[in-house]
């Protein structure tokens, strides 16, 4: 692993902080993952890709980053790997629940399987992960949770219904959850990107383009239409964002559901 040539690591604002990041494996994931580790954080990237983790740990800054292999949605195997990380890292002060799916269809040709799948990955997966190391965060009496919702759990949109229900719940979540801790120095706040240039972004794209007939670049220029700044949002925009949350002076930015589109949703 890489190590900060210029940077000690003792100096920096999150030095000593052990976050976990959910969907560490490329784009938004990859980008917050760096930029903690950049503030000196030590990271253990959580996904299921050993090998694409591996490979993002590796081109991280700092050391004694690790990664954890799990899914989400299994309560147990998020508990385990987490009292791993923990033992290998020390305890877990800083979690980002970025890991999701996103799949559109009108909803009457969304069938339960469907449904079940966006609630199972992009809610109850930030409910298992944060009911495995909130513990940790009262017993340390600090901790930063930042969700990564979207401009979804904002507003609606046609089409992915089973998508904005799910991350309508994660702000609901981030605001209930939010009012529990506010006096146990644990702060909890929603990220909520826009359209965002990812690989995840990629399969929207091909969605449009296979229903539609419209070119890749038509496509990606609809989705871009929807940011008043007329641009796609970039990841490391949305890391910027998290990071912030987690650094000293935003202590009273608390309960609160950002987003990170260019003027989409106000």
């Amino acid at each position: 692993m890489n190590a900060h040539p210029n940077e000690s690591q003792t100096q920096l604002p999150l030095a000593g902080r052990h976050a976990v990041v959910t969907g560490a494996n490329g784009g938004i994931g990859e980008a917050i993952c760096h930029e903690l580790a950049r503030h000196g954080a030590i990271v253990t990237l959580l996904g299921l890709d050993r090998a694409g983790l591996e490979a993002t740990r590796d081109r991280l800054p700092g050391r004694d980053h690790g990664i954890a292999v799990a899914d989400i949605t299994d309560h147990a195997a998020v508990a385990g790997a987490m009292a791993e990380a923990a033992a290998a890292r020390g305890p877990v002060t800083l979690l980002v629940n970025n890991a999701g799916v996103a799949k559109s269809a009108p909803l009457v040709k969304t069938d339960p399987a469907q449904w079940k799948l966006m609630l199972d990955v992009n809610l109850t997966g930030t409910y298992n992960c944060i009911h495995a190391m909130l513990p940790g965060m009262i017993e340390a009496g600090w901790g930063r949770i930042v969700n990564i919702a979207s401009t979804a759990g904002l507003a609606g949109y046609a089409y992915v219904v089973p998508y904005c229900a799910a991350k309508h719940g994660v702000v609901g979540l981030t605001r209930a959850l939010a009012l529990e801790v506010a006096k146990r120095g644990i702060t909890v706040n929603a990220v909520c990107p826009g359209y965002t240039d990812t690989p995840l972004l990629a399969g929207a794209v091909d969605n449009i383009v296979s229903k539609t007939g419209r070119s890749a670049d038509e496509a990606r220029a609809e989705l871009a239409a929807g940011n008043p700044q007329g641009r796609l949002v970039k990841p490391a925009e949305v890391a910027n964002a998290v990071a912030w949350l987690c650094l000293p002076g935003a202590e009273a930015i608390h309960g609160q559901s950002i987003a990170v589109a260019g003027g989409e949703v106000m």
